[in-house]
């Protein structure tokens, strides 16, 4: 299966943010804690294992067996929740919203990115063990960013009553999706089995946690992938003296905030703001913030209040009533778990840059980040049509009105690019400039004004003609079109829109056993790989 690469700052679909980091940029190395290089690796084990509470072990373990009770795993997946318990076993963890049907294409390119990293960790430190794990992000309440999944350019979305952490809504309304995918899909082995996904996943199971659950183990249990679901009475109760200290010492509000000052003074771009309190409460169908006001803490929306020690009492007895936000979630995350890595996209490395004070903060041992694979799939009949126009990997990720004026002038036997008379004419006006100035300083502002004319006028030339060759070229530009519109829905990366069925269609049980073949988590180039 042929692969190839292209740097990530070269598709100019990630942020110099990303793209600095990846460069081991000096002026960010205060935002991280080691750089993800497997030789790192050594001293992070070191650093987690004199840092996690050993007792945690047993509370994890215990409770991820209850997760799997009535789910059917793999004999690896088992080994893997069992081996926690051990003091020589860590997790690489990634995260991922609740989305219908897995959502985007990348949910894949994490996981698999994620299994990738413990096999070569393994290999290269043989006497530890290491966990690929998916922490499900069951407390969101980001309905509308979950309730769909794109298929062939077409949106289907599931439409019910929003309010709560989506983990714990029911299934209701999902047989009206079934009815439509199973109509879509079509016949066929491979569409048959994406519809016995769904109908088990979703018409099967109670809860949208659940049904996440089934579907990942479905895909990926064979590698031993553990699911966690951290909404969860005894993992939350590991968790209550950072809650505490969030609540009375506004810990992350204040580390935070210093360190998004930090990061502004570079010219670059916030990810998440803190609030004063990081803190969700949670009840049924209510997912609202924890406020302090006026001497009491209050849930935003509500009558809901307490005073301090009711607030305390209420946390140590029903520690599951509580939320993190997206601020605290990763330092609830490294509470709990024997965790060494975090494998996000590009959006949330820019938030994790955010965190490193606070876990400081909270003597929490911060993992390495790691970008995760991202990867463009092409069928051989696209690969060949590709070749066959002789357009490059590069060109392809042009946005779309460079990438028809670069082929315009490839495929014209007139050569429109009038780079050159551009800069002639540059030359001239600026010996004009050098008369002007040695001669009657007053007519300066009238050679500006005619350089401004004519280069206007000599662009607008171009551009004219370049459009009567698009109109001459017109079928052959759309054949290059049509190719870059299959590889970049919507004019985005096909991560980002296409969902999975649509390849599982196309390449069947082969899509994730030639992913994770493919797929190389600390080579740092976005993947070209044509199946």
């Amino acid at each position: 299966m042929p692969t190839d690469c292209i740097s990530f700052r070269d598709t100019s679909y990630f942020s110099s943010f990303i793209c600095d980091y990846l460069d081991e940029s000096p002026e960010l190395k205060v935002f991280y804690n080691r750089f993800p290089k497997l030789e790192n690796f050594k001293y992070q084990i070191e650093e987690k294992t004199s840092s996690y509470d050993k007792s945690v072990r047993e509370v994890l373990t215990n409770q991820l067996e209850q997760q799997y009770q009535h789910i059917e795993t793999s004999e690896l997946t088992l080994q893997n929740i069992e081996s926690i318990r051990s003091e020589n076993t860590f997790t690489i963890t990634t995260g991922h919203q609740l989305n219908l049907f897995t959502g985007p294409l990348y949910f894949l390119h994490k996981i698999i990115s994620t299994i990738n990293l413990t096999k070569a960790l393994k290999t290269e430190y043989p006497d530890y063990n290491f966990v690929p794990v998916y922490w499900m992000a069951s407390e969101d309440h980001d309905f509308d960013e979950i309730n769909y999944f794109n298929f062939r350019g077409k949106k289907i979305q599931w439409n019910r009553e929003d309010g709560g952490a989506v983990g714990r809504f029911d299934t209701e309304g999902l047989k009206d999706i079934l009815n439509i995918i199973s109509a879509e899909f079509g016949e066929g082995r491979n569409a048959k089995q994406l519809i016995r996904w769904f109908k088990e996943a979703y018409i099967n199971h109670n809860n949208l946690s659940d049904a996440t659950r089934y579907l990942a183990n479905a895909l990926f249990s064979e590698y031993g992938l553990v699911i966690i679901d951290a909404d969860d009475r005894e993992l939350k109760r590991l968790f209550i003296p950072q809650m505490q200290k969030e609540l009375l010492e506004l810990t992350s509000y204040t580390t935070v905030k210093e360190t998004n000052n930090k990061i502004e003074a570079l010219g670059l771009n916030i990810q998440v703001n803190p609030r004063a309190i990081n803190l969700f409460y949670l009840g049924e169908n209510l997912r609202e913030r924890i406020l302090f006001e006026d001497g009491f803490f209050k849930v935003n929306n509500t009558a809901i209040s307490w005073t301090k020690n009711e607030l305390l009492k209420h946390l140590d007895e029903k520690p599951e009533c509580f939320s993190s936000n997206v601020i605290l979630r990763p330092l609830y995350q490294e509470v709990i778990l024997p965790n060494l890595c975090y494998i996000g996209g590009g959006g949330e490395m820019a938030y994790w840059f955010q965190l490193k004070s606070n876990f400081e903060a909270q003597n929490v041992t911060f993992p390495i980040l790691l970008l995760r694979n991202s990867v463009l799939i092409k069928t051989e009949k696209q690969s060949n049509k590709q070749e066959n126009l002789s357009i490059s990997n590069t060109d392809l990720f042009l946005k779309r009105n460079s990438y028809i004026n670069k082929r315009v002038r490839k495929i014209s036997n007139i050569d429109i690019d009038f780079s050159e008379q551009l800069e002639y004419l540059q030359q001239q006006f600026s010996a004009l400039n050098e008369l002007a100035n040695k001669t009657d300083k007053s007519f300066l502002g009238a050679v500006e004004a005619q350089e401004k004319k004519q280069i206007k006028g000599l662009k607008h030339l171009e551009k004219r003609l370049l459009k009567a060759q698009k109109k001459k070229l017109a079928d052959q530009i759309a054949r290059a079109t049509e190719l870059q519109e299959q590889l970049f829905p919507n004019n985005s990366l096909q991560e980002r829109t296409t969902n999975f069925s649509e390849l599982y269609l196309e390449f069947g049980e082969a899509l994730i056993p030639e992913l994770t073949n493919s797929l190389d988590p600390l080579k740092g180039n976005f993947t070209i790989i044509t199946i």
